[in-house]
């Protein structure tokens, strides 16, 4: 990590040496600098494999990266005032450390209950919910940690219903359910396949990569090479030529045997928990499942046995500004409802439903939900939830996904349309993000990201964010599920300054104030090979056309607060 950080304080001096820099103090008297000119033309994005800490934060005039623009925000329209509010923000996710030296002065406190007395001193039926709730845990304190995907929930459910059945022996009724079920079955069977196949590509790929390097340390002298040198080299034979294309790809995504080691870990998980029809949980929570309208039951364990996804969420939103340590949280008046419904696999309908109907029974003003899935048997149950929030004036921020798919036809659970059980209309209060990288040009889109011209609302920042990790640790992540804290943020930032503006009128200026880029060609996103990768125009995947920009829209909240 400190090398990491060491070669980012490198480029950032190197980067900035020719700049004016300009001061001002905060309202915790910790001074910022902000670099008013442009970066010199020398940042090359196509050679740089890492971008610095923090650049989600950085203006695109000033700097050349295509972030939110929310440090120019703070300096120039943010300096000299105060938040008139503390927003409360709901991350529902797989739980979330609440002692991290960055998280632990903004954590959501329930002022109403005593902590650790084992009394519902509120009368909200949660015991000792001093900083949320979680729904996947037991009363006894036993949480789950892996569940199924909900693929293999449905495949395991029709297959004891229909597995032996013969067609013929069908009535009407089952006969639509039947086919369903064919369809979960060759669903599912593909998912096996896939995953075995993946195993395979891992192991190709790090056979490939011990070869590579072998050849290459014995190609230069001193078996050291960068990055430039793999670019420079002329290869005089076919084993080299090989060597370098594999280098300059394992260099270009980050490969080394840490991430080799997740992956076959991951291949494993799926194949233990995720696709495994015999693997079930859920006893662990002790509720009525298919009762889903209960509501109490789980526990206060808001962080869980694995709290790093939520962890790094709740950071990118709010971390603490200016404390002299870790990072910067895009709004700086916020504190952490923390809520646990995702498990290592599929969340669950019901859990869902609760996670969100707390959050709004509880008061929080923004709901964070970076998880989703592909099916939703008991999607009406969400919907009623999601309702409800729709109608208390809460804002929903969710990622669209990293399937690299169009949700305008693939839909990505949950969603803001509700089904026909419920209504025919959606969720107003609703905000679907998609992902960017730092790179400006055709890769401008995350390769993973899923997008939509009429279901993804907007772009964010989402390849190579660093935010918290348990343990007081730092890391980069990627996903859609960074891309939506950062609007998340964007949102508490304005509810902050401008509380006299209804959860509506911010979404409407976060979505009228993107910054657009109409001449952006950009990778159509895809599994496959980026280089083959279809190119279509940027303004052309989501609703806004745009990426969010919080100095624009704070600057746009400004004239319709004077209305």
């Amino acid at each position: 990590m400190k090398k990491r950080f060491l070669i980012i304080l490198a480029f950032a001096v190197s980067l900035y040496s020719c700049s004016t820099t300009q001061q001002t103090t905060s309202d915790d008297g910790v001074t910022e600098q902000y670099e008013q000119e442009e970066a010199p033309d020398s940042v090359n994005f196509e050679t740089m494999l890492e971008p610095p800490e923090g650049w989600h934060h950085w203006d695109e005039e000033v700097t050349r990266f295509r972030g939110i623009s929310s440090d120019k925000a703070y300096f120039e329209l943010l300096a000299d005032r105060s938040p008139q509010k503390t927003v409360t923000v709901a991350v529902i996710d797989g739980g979330v450390d609440t002692d991290h030296e960055d998280l632990d002065d903004i954590m959501w406190i329930n002022e109403d209950e005593v902590p650790n007395n084992g009394k519902d001193d509120d009368n909200n039926g949660y015991v000792d919910d001093v900083n949320g709730w979680n729904f996947i845990g037991g009363a006894d304190g036993e949480n789950i940690n892996h569940d199924t995907f909900e693929l293999t929930r449905l495949y395991q459910k029709l297959t004891e219903k229909y597995g032996q059945m013969k067609s013929s022996a069908l009535t009407d009724e089952e006969r639509e359910e039947y086919l369903y079920y064919r369809e979960i079955k060759s669903d599912y069977e593909d998912k096996i396949r896939e995953i075995n196949q993946q195993y395979k590509n891992i192991q190709n790929i790090e056979q490939s990569k011990a070869e590579a390097e072998n050849i290459l340390n014995n190609h230069f002298a001193d078996s050291s090479y960068s990055y430039k040198d793999l670019q420079n080299l002329q290869p005089t034979s076919q084993d080299l030529n090989f060597a370098k294309n594999v280098m300059l790809y394992v260099m270009e995504n980050d490969i080394d045997s840490t991430l080799i080691a997740d992956q076959k870990k991951q291949i494993y998980e799926f194949a233990k928990y995720g696709y495994n029809p015999d693997f079930n949980p859920r006893d662990i929570v002790g509720d009525d499942y298919e009762d889903k309208s209960e509501r109490y039951y789980g526990n206060n364990d808001v962080a869980g046995p694995d709290p790093s996804h939520g962890t790094h969420v709740a950071g990118i939103i709010g971390a603490e500004r200016n404390n002299g340590v870790g990072i910067n949280g895009v709004a700086n008046n916020v504190e952490i409802m923390a809520i646990r419904a995702v498990p290592n696999g599929d969340e669950r309908d019901k859990d869902v439903a609760n996670a969100i109907r707390y959050a709004v029974d509880n008061g929080a003003d923004i709901i964070n939900m970076s998880f989703g899935k592909s099916y939703s048997p008991h999607k009406e149950v969400v919907d009623k939830a999601v309702a409800q929030a729709n109608k208390n004036n809460v804002l929903m921020v969710h990622g669209a996904g990293n399937s690299a798919q169009n949700t305008d036809t693939t839909a990505n659970y949950p969603t803001d349309k509700y089904s026909s059980a419920i209504s025919d209309s959606a969720a107003t209060l609703w905000l679907s993000v998609g992902a960017t990288s730092w790179k400006p040009n055709q890769k401008f889109v995350a390769n993973f990201s899923n997008y939509g011209d009429q279901t993804v609302d907007l772009f964010a920042p989402g390849v190579d964010i660093y935010s918290t990790m348990p343990d007081n640790e730092y890391k980069f992540q990627e996903g859609t599920s960074m891309a939506s804290p950062v609007v998340a943020g964007v949102t508490a930032l304005i509810m902050a300054y401008y509380p006299e503006l209804s959860a509506q009128q911010v979404r409407q200026v976060i979505l009228e104030n993107t910054t657009q880029y109409p001449d952006q060609q950009v990778n159509v996103p895809s599994e496959g090979n980026p280089e083959e990768a279809e190119q279509t125009a940027f303004a052309k995947l989501s609703v806004s056309d745009g990426v969010v920009n919080v100095y624009k829209a704070l600057w746009a909240a400004e004239q319709m607060s004077k209305k």
